[in-house]
């Protein structure tokens, strides 16, 4: 197995010159070096051969023992230094100070066909950032990590990949629920790619300790790095750096929204420098249609990460990045200005993400109307979003009679769907129609552009959850199973047809279904 290497992080910003894997505060370094935990059974459960090739990995070497040694952690490549990165945040709206990877262990940098990769095991043991914990993980959370951030990139959302899937052979005591009752679990170790894992947490720690030096290496390596487009003098290029974040962490939020997808946890240390979903735990899709959900149980009260409030903590969070880059342009203008384009931005994308949900491809003055109103029957009664959007693509122009019946498998309590809130239902249809009659598309035309952005299938809790309990008694087939369907979520794919169906009722209060806590 040949890999091409090519470290830039730790040999470009400064390390921490203290070599103990020791729980400390560590000041003016970017990482600190340290050495994955050996486990003592390592098992590779799956590999995604499509990020192996994009990593230059030969797909016959994902069953090789190099690789099992090198991605679970058991050996160290030669010429390389694993390390920890050193970042700070917000959680939950406070400031919590240095944060850093407390349970994920970057390896190293592979370059292949001029793309550069970090790649870094998540669960590899502890670190100066572990604090209270121990940089385990547990096999529930990894399945969850290992398929969602491969299904999210199928769905066309920016996102970090995910290489292995691997049990440790240890166990890890862990208290799911936060509620006193620790048991232990299966541990495992998930490998992550991704261009970088820079975060805005990494800028934020810099500012607070108002280490400018090094604030100033991280934003200079960053953008040579991954904004090499931006060539402008000293304190222009740092705006133009916050403005291509923010742009996309915009897209990155309208992508999520058009999904129905719910991070959970939307602190500034979970949010990727590059615009990509990072740090997969308690995260969700909708099931019933509802701004308001939130699957995290430590968000349960405020719902400060809900589904509809998740483009305003992205802005949230940008103006803490804007904050920890103040320093190097000193003055506020410029991201102010950037901060409210991407409130008028957000308005005009999210318009037009939710015209290509419903099929209109023209503009019309009233369409924010029409989409409020389908928002508002939506709302009425608990219906499926991933399978409303789908089976709208079935409507045919005027046929308004049969508006309601051709979405009515959405529907949790379909004997709700009588008087007021079944009129409501026609209301909407009768102008939905009227606004159709302006589209040129033919319904098969407008059924297949639909379809290219309402997915059919999407990583439902509960079948993850089905995953796990499969996975903690030895068995990895619906894994893969899971793994191709995701791999081609806007296909039709009859075999699979089974996994087009709203939550069943066991899944509603089950845990690991409904509610996840930070540690899943």
């Amino acid at each position: 197995m040949q890999l091409k290497i090519k470290d830039s992080f730790n040999k470009e910003l400064p390390s921490d010159s203290n070599m103990d894997n020791t729980r400390r505060q560590v000041f003016n370094a970017a990482h600190s070096y340290v050495t994955p935990k050996i486990p003592s059974s390592p098992k590779l459960i799956h590999a995604s051969e499509d990020i192996a090739t994009e990593l230059g990995i030969d797909v016959e070497d994902l069953k090789s023992q190099k690789f099992l040694d090198l991605f679970s952690g058991s050996k160290v490549h030669n010429k390389t230094q694993p390390y920890a990165m050193a970042y700070a945040g917000h959680q939950f709206g406070n400031w919590a100070g240095q944060l850093g990877d407390g349970r994920a262990i970057n390896l190293f940098e592979i370059v292949n066909n001029e793309k550069r990769w970090a790649l870094q095991l998540k669960g590899a043991g502890e670190t100066p950032y572990s604090r209270q914990g121990d940089g385990l993980a547990v096999l529930r959370s990894s399945i969850r990590e290992y398929l969602c951030s491969e299904a999210m990139h199928h769905l066309g959302v920016p996102t970090t990949r995910a290489l292995s899937l691997m049990l440790s052979g240890d166990e890890v005591l862990r208290d799911m629920l936060y509620d006193g009752n620790a048991a232990y679990e299966k541990g495992a170790i998930v490998c992550r790619v991704a261009p970088t894992f820079i975060r805005f947490g990494n800028f934020e720690l810099f500012a607070a300790r108002q280490d400018h030096k090094n604030l100033k290496l991280l934003a200079d390596y960053t953008i040579k790095y991954f904004y090499p487009d931006i060539d402008k003098p000293s304190k222009e290029r740092y705006i133009e750096f916050f403005k291509n974040v923010a742009n996309r962490t915009l897209d990155m939020i309208i992508h999520w929204q058009r999904v129905g997808f719910v991070h959970g946890v939307m602190n500034t240390d979970n949010m990727s420098i590059l615009g990509l979903t990072i740090d997969y735990g308690p995260y969700g899709w909708l099931e019933g249609f509802d701004f308001g959900w939130t699957p995290n149980t430590t968000d349960s009260q405020n719902k400060r990460y809900r589904f509809g409030n998740q483009p305003n903590i992205a802005l949230w969070n940008l103006v803490q990045l804007a904050n920890a880059l103040y320093p190097l342009v000193e003055d506020v203008e410029p991201f102010e200005e950037i901060l409210n384009k991407y409130k008028t931005n957000f308005e005009i994308k999210s318009l037009d993400m939710m015209r290509s949900k419903i099929g209109l491809h023209t503009k019309q003055k009233n369409d924010l109307n029409l989409i409020q109103g389908l928002e508002d029957c939506l709302l009425s009664s608990e219906t499926d979003m991933t399978i409303f959007f789908r089976l709208l693509s079935d409507y045919k122009k005027g046929k308004v009679e049969k508006g309601v019946a051709t979405i009515e498998k959405a529907f949790y309590k379909p004997e709700e769907i009588i008087g007021k809130i079944l009129e409501q239902w026609k209301d909407w249809f009768e102008s939905y129609d009227q606004r159709l009659s302006i589209e040129d598309l033919d319904d098969n035309e407008r059924k297949k552009k639909m379809n290219l952005v309402n997915p059919k299938y999407v990583l439902r809790n509960y079948m993850a959850q089905i995953a796990i309990d499969d996975a903690d008694n030895g068995d990895y087939k619906l894994i893969d199973e899971l793994f191709n369907l995701l791999k081609k979520p806007y296909n039709e794919q009859p075999d699979y047809e089974k996994w087009f169906a709203k939550r069943p009722d066991w899944a509603r209060h089950k845990v690991g279904c409904s509610m996840l806590s930070c540690s899943s």
